[in-house]
């Protein structure tokens, strides 16, 4: 086996990192674990935020029916957590606003990529 390089700097799973995660989904299953993801991150210190695009947006009518879901986003929230839904998306589906994300725009997930260490999309 080869040693580790020592003037590469390797991603340290103990360090905290900066996670952006990009939600396009409205199926129940993957929200849920989306959010249980997050929250389990966020127990380890990393920064999370979360973009709600496209049918991800739908999370809040969501949580009106699973409380699973409920528990987790309310989780997320009370982390600390940052919830961000796509102004065009909320529009579309005839909503101005959301009780549970900030509405923004696509420059704001522009910006979610470009500055977390990592992005996952679900």
């Amino acid at each position: 086996a080869q040693a580790l390089k020592k003037d590469i700097k390797y991603n340290d799973p103990q360090e905290p990192k900066s996670i952006g995660i990009v939600m396009y989904s409205n199926d129940t299953e993957t929200v849920f674990n989306a959010f249980r993801f997050a929250n389990y991150a966020q127990e380890w210190d990393n920064q999370v935020e979360i973009f709600l695009l496209g049918k991800g947006v739908e999370v809040e009518e969501m949580m009106e029916k699973d409380e699973n879901i409920k528990s987790q986003v309310d989780n997320f929230i009370d982390q600390g957590g940052v919830i961000m839904g796509c102004k065009t998306c909320l529009q579309s589906r005839k909503k101005e606003g959301s009780k549970i994300c900030k509405v923004t725009c696509i420059e704001d997930l522009y910006n979610l990529v470009k500055k977390n260490q990592i992005v996952l999309t679900f």
